[in-house]
């Protein structure tokens, strides 16, 4: 009888059989399995075909992950569900120069996960950019990713985001590009434009917290700074969420817009519903501008049915509210459309 094999990532991240099983008993979907002192990325290019998945054990992995768009389809989960048993974690910067010599590595390029896989699935696991400003002063590029996603279609289970500045980059796979993204029950942390792009993304449930920042940086910074393309008409939307701070009250903005050099035509989108919104963002003037040109007054920005001491309504002008009418067009749903990962 013919056998199928199983494989494994073994301890040096080389892959090895975990034992012959008969073809009638063969797992749909091959995985793949990393523990402590193997590499998730040998695991990542070993995966030959769409629907497969890796298991990373508890550990921590310290190491830059990639999956290109040819892992379609790909699983990335914890063998646990408690994602601080995973963690993986690097530390490269925007300004960090890189080993070459060919120059630094960039915003998108610091970061320590990177996908462009349509379908990912990522479950029970720490995505996390551990460099700091304190221990690189002569560094001006301080912005350090610990996630830059662009596949269609990557949704976020249970997953924890760590960094400081561009913690979470959600982005496209090309600037005509309307890529979706979700994220369920995820914690993200960070003080400056930590969740930023032009992904159309959906936080559901999700955890942002923003950091304590040295004393002199007034506003300590922003939770979202959105890209969308104008053509776009759903850009990131957060519903039953929670906002909470590390910083005194009022020293962070909601949001501000982020409108690229090289694309001055986008028209940022944020939408924040149902949300809990704590003491620490300013609730009488939530939003600011990145660049005076582009005005956040003049953004597709918007809250809905909010509750939190950082959500009151102090200027009705400087926090503009959905109707009930407008707030049907901004769910889930319509945001997502045929693709129902919350199904």
């Amino acid at each position: 009888m013919r056998r199928r094999t199983l494989l494994v990532a073994g301890a040096a991240g080389g892959l090895t059989a975990a034992g012959p099983r008969p073809a009638s008993a063969a797992p749909r979907h091959r995985v793949l399995h990393v523990r402590p002192g193997g590499s998730i990325q040998a695991a990542v290019d070993a995966v030959t075909g769409p629907g497969r998945t890796v298991v990373v054990h508890p550990g921590t992995y310290r190491e830059v992950v990639n999956i290109p768009a040819d892992k379609a389809e790909l699983t990335l989960r914890g063998a646990t569900r408690e994602p601080r048993d995973v963690v993986i974690v690097y530390d490269h910067a925007n300004g960090t120069q890189k080993p070459d010599g060919s120059g630094t590595y960039g915003t998108a390029g610091s970061a320590t996960f990177t996908s462009a896989a349509p379908g990912l699935i990522v479950r029970d696991l720490t995505l996390a950019n551990d460099w700091l400003r304190a221990d690189h002063p002569e560094i001006t590029g301080t912005q350090a990713v610990a996630a830059y996603v662009t596949g269609d279609r990557s949704s976020f289970d249970n997953v924890r985001f760590l960094g400081h500045q561009d913690t979470l980059f959600a982005d496209t796979s090309a600037l005509d590009a309307f890529d979706r993204q979700y994220f369920r029950r995820c914690y993200i942390e960070g003080d400056v434009d930590f969740v930023f792009g032009r992904a159309t993304a959906v936080f559901e449930q999700c955890h942002f917290h923003t950091l304590q920042r040295d004393v002199s940086f007034t506003p300590k910074g922003m939770v979202f700074a959105p890209s969308t393309a104008r053509a776009n008409p759903h850009g990131i939307l957060a519903v039953r969420c929670r906002i909470t701070s590390g910083a005194e009250a009022g020293a962070y903005k909601l949001a501000r817009p982020w409108v690229p050099t090289y694309e001055t035509t986008a028209w940022p989108s944020l939408v924040v519903r149902e949300t809990r919104i704590g003491p620490g963002i300013d609730a009488v003037a939530p939003y600011t501008n990145m660049r005076e040109a582009f005005p956040w007054q003049s953004m597709r920005f918007a809250e809905y049915r909010n509750s939190g001491p950082g959500a009151a309504i102090h200027v009705l002008e400087n926090r503009p509210q959905l109707t009930r009418v407008q707030a049907r067009s901004h769910t889930r749903e319509t945001y997502l459309g045929d693709w129902r990962p919350y199904a």
